[in-house]
């Protein structure tokens, strides 16, 4: 989905329905800056793909969003289960935000499960609104509910709208052949017409892409349009909903631009494949499926005719496996998988270390140890993406910090690998990979030269005067070696994983050598040109400093907003590159007499930070398998402040 950004006056849609309706004077249309609403019910119910729809047809009226979809491992939990509910947070507004919301202003609850499991993060008055027909009194033994809440006064202190979604979705559709239980399925899609008129939601292109999802199935497309339009009208005719919300577009907030609504994982695959592009190489994925990385290979699957190749293999090991063999043919060789996955490549990682050729090493984050959380977001990869190897083999990490950032993270991920003759670990993680914010489609000549000179011929005159191809001479600006393509004439050459010599590249078990290469290759990745940190300190009189890395961005921006209103004075400073730092973050942080670090960890990046630079930096930490809410950030910079 894709909009153009234009003056409001320009703006149809959502807007132009509000002002129908203040002309015809049937409903209050109250304006709003911004709202955090919440679709939860059973993992079978659709609610992924109901807040999907609801966020992209917001993105396409030009508001500013963020999005947070969370939803157990399980295929299919047990149905009216605490474990089997599955939610999706939408935070959008009127202006630039930067997390999905602490608290949601509007639940929707599918079952009681789904009102228990989500009830304590609302705030006092915030409006839920309930289907009825699921709140019997065995749906409420399941979860523990001795008595019906929509009855016993427990919700006094909400806005409450019981609404019968099963009963009105299958009245709505009693005229289509059939079955109850098909119809019951579509009342997803009455809840979601009925926000779409709470909220001033266009309405055109979810009915556009119902009939593209359900072409082959023409009647179940049509039921789910008439079940849309039935909540839709639901919202306009009856008397219990008699206020409707508006949000202006967030016209002020973006550069002027073509504007999408993107996820992480689909921005790290578009990322990937101009990469490919911008290098002129052709662009190949090993990959073996895990939760949360899969959706890249889905993605890059479907661009063959970019020049992608996408190989499935039957396991992590054989999936970096063939990534490394394709880099050695002279692609741009990409490996995705999770933290789990991480340990099984971690040998071949080794060998891409020891071999100096580029690879890009995806790892979604999410809960462990071991399975973990699957379907849950933390950062606790770092020391693994830094040191998770046998020997000394020094790896870059680069780390995106929002979800369309994931795009220029990948670009600048194959810089560092190209140039440098290297594997590089990206580090997103859950959050990232399936939430989602606003994208502005750059042009193509704002994108980075990334081509690459392979050898050509010999590049080393031995005594005698015999030309040779020495596959370990080095660039001596970067450090790389040069990138032979296997079969051009004269560049033969061993590859392994055995010591090289320096130069000639023969084995070699010399410990002066050993000593001599270990140190160079350490070398090369210190050596890599990244950019100076950037710190946000508008009054140049600050005393602490917040540092952060990954998907920490958004809380930590919006915790030191706050502050700031509040009139505290607090710096800020972000770091996609994680190893080498940047040159100047010894010197920003030494400027600060106090230094707090937050993670979705136990202190990894602290730990590094302490060791590099020796400062007393201060951790700030959860592991929850939820990002932090901006609110307790806040609460706790503003103690140290006043420590």
């Amino acid at each position: 989905m894709t909009s153009q950004v234009s003056s409001p006056t320009e703006q149809t849609g959502g807007a132009a329905v509000g002002e129908q309706r203040r002309a015809a004077g049937t409903k209050d249309v109250r304006r709003l800056d911004r709202v955090v609403i919440r679709f939860a019910g059973d993992s079978g119910d659709g609610m992924q793909l109901t807040g999907d729809r609801f966020t992209s047809e917001t993105a396409s009226f030009g508001n500013d969003l963020s999005t947070l979809p969370n939803f157990p491992a399980e295929i299919r939990a047990p149905a009216g289960t605490l474990p089997g509910v599955s939610s999706f947070q939408l935070h959008f507004a009127d202006h630039d935000i930067l997390t999905p919301g602490d608290r949601p202003n509007v639940l929707v609850a599918m079952n009681p499960a789904a009102l228990k499991a989500n009830l304590g993060d609302l705030p006092r008055g915030a409006e839920i609104i309930v289907n009825t027909d699921e709140f019997g009194k065995r749906a409420l033994q399941k979860v523990g509910y001795a008595a019906n809440p929509l009855e016993d006064g427990s919700l006094d202190g909400y806005r409450v709208h019981p609404v019968p979604l099963t009963t009105l979705t299958v009245e709505a559709l009693k005229d289509f052949e059939l079955t109850r239980k098909e119809a019951e399925r579509s009342k997803n899609m009455f809840a979601l017409g009925l926000l779409s008129w709470m909220y001033h939601r266009p309405t055109e292109g979810t009915e556009a892409f119902l009939r593209k999802k359900f072409a082959r199935r023409p009647q179940i497309a049509e039921a789910n349009i008439a079940a849309f339009r039935a909540g839709w009208n639901f919202g306009e005719t009856t008397e219990d909903f008699a206020v409707s919300y508006e949000i202006a577009p967030a016209a002020k907030a973006f550069p002027p631009g073509t504007y999408r609504n993107i996820s992480g994982n689909l921005a790290l695959a578009y990322g990937l494949i101009a990469a490919s592009h911008q290098a002129d190489l052709p662009l190949f994925l090993g990959s073996y499926p895990i939760t949360p990385a899969s959706d890249i290979l889905h993605e890059l699957s479907r661009h063959k005719n970019f020049g992608v190749r996408t190989f499935q293999a039957e396991d992590e090991i054989a999936g970096i496996g063939a990534a490394l063999g394709a880099a050695f043919g002279g692609s741009l060789a990409v490996t995705t998988t999770s933290g789990p996955g991480i340990a099984l490549k971690s040998e071949t990682i080794g060998l891409a270390v020891s071999l100096e050729l580029p690879l890009l090493v995806v790892d979604i984050q999410r809960g462990g140890p071991s399975t973990g959380l699957p379907t849950k977001t933390e950062q606790a990869d770092l020391l693994q993406a830094m040191y998770g190897r046998n020997g000394e083999a020094p790896v870059p990490v680069v780390a995106p910090r929002t979800p369309a950032d994931c795009f220029d993270a990948a670009l600048e991920a194959a810089r560092i690998a190209l140039t440098y003759r290297t594997p590089v670990m990206l580090l997103s993680d859950g959050y990232l990979a399936n939430g989602s914010e606003p994208w502005r489609i750059p042009d193509l000549d704002e994108l980075p030269d990334l081509r690459v000179r392979f050898a050509q011929g010999p590049n080393h005159t031995l005594d005698d005067g015999t030309e040779v191809f020495w596959p370990y001479k080095r660039d001596p600006e970067t450090l790389a070696r040069p990138w032979a393509v296997p079969g051009t004439p004269g560049l033969e050459h061993r590859i392994g994983g055995i010591e090289k010599q320096d130069g000639s590249g023969n084995i070699s078990y010399d410990p002066e050598n050993h000593d001599f290469m270990v140190r160079t290759r350490q070398a090369k990745v210190d050596g890599i040109e990244v950019p100076d940190v950037e710190v946000d300190d508008p009054s140049g009189e600050a005393r602490l400093l917040v540092l952060g890395w990954g998907s920490t961005y958004g809380p930590i921006t919006a915790a030191v907003r706050r502050l700031r209103t509040a009139g505290e004075q607090v710096a800020q400073a972000h770091l996609r590159h994680l190893n080498p730092f940047p040159r100047n973050l010894g010197a920003v942080l030494k400027r600060y007499p106090k230094v707090v670090i937050p993670e979705m960890n136990l202190g990894q990046l602290a730990t590094l930070i302490r060791a590099k630079y020796l400062i007393d930096a201060q951790s700030l930490t959860q592991v929850r398998g939820l990002p932090f809410k901006a609110e307790q950030l806040a609460t706790a910079l503003k103690e140290a402040i006043d420590a």
